[in-house]
């Protein structure tokens, strides 16, 4: 059974950074798309990061490019979102979403299998 279990969210001050683990279990890192997607109050669910090491792709949302980095720990099957520079905007629940298929490049209309509880995350202004 796989599960993905989120921690390291909290409370930021803009421009403060924090960093997000996703603990994987039931799965090797190589053989599955990971990722985080955020879901702010309100808004629809958004993808943030993906990270495809079978395929060797990594994707961001445009709005995260240059301050936050998804990495990879196969040792510890734990996958890291490190989130610098971060605006009140990013005030969100964080998911890690893992699935087989290949779907960092459709995050926008893929449904991964397998979800966390979520993390949430909020930054002050």
């Amino acid at each position: 059974e796989v599960q993905l279990v989120e921690s390291g969210g909290g409370l930021v001050k803009a421009g403060g950074s924090l960093r997000l683990s996703c603990d994987a279990s039931g799965l090797t890192l190589d053989d599955y798309a990971v990722g985080w997607f955020r879901q702010a109050p309100g808004k629809e669910r958004e993808g943030v990061a993906c990270v495809d090491r079978g395929d060797n792709i990594i994707e961001y949302a445009d709005f995260v490019k240059g301050r936050f980095t998804i990495s990879t720990d196969n040792a510890k099957n734990t996958v890291y979102l490190q989130m610098n520079s971060l605006k009140s905007e990013d005030t969100a629940v964080y998911y890690c979403a893992a699935d087989r298929l290949s779907w960092c490049r459709h995050s926008g209309s893929y449904n991964p299998d397998h979800w966390g509880q979520g993390t949430r995350v909020t930054v002050s202004s």
